[in-house]
């Protein structure tokens, strides 16, 4: 996300579209409580939203052979 005045209004839109691809719709059904934070991000003088919860040792496996990152 770019740089802008209030990082968490503009972060509504595109967490939302996030949360109803296939990733999103998999962190929904297996964290019992999803949440996001909104960093700075050094790359691009901006703002980068990060969604994370807690996940049991299964579902962390099987998200990292799914999507192979955290």
């Amino acid at each position: 996300m770019g740089d802008v005045e209030d990082p968490e209004i503009y972060a509504a839109v595109p967490l939302n579209d996030f949360m109803q691809t296939e990733k999103g719709q998999w962190i929904q059904e297996h964290c019992s409580d999803p949440m996001y934070r909104v960093q700075p991000d050094g790359h691009s003088w901006g703002h980068r939203i990060v969604v994370y919860g807690v996940l049991s040792d299964h579902d962390a496996t099987a998200y990292l052979l799914k999507w192979g990152e955290f």
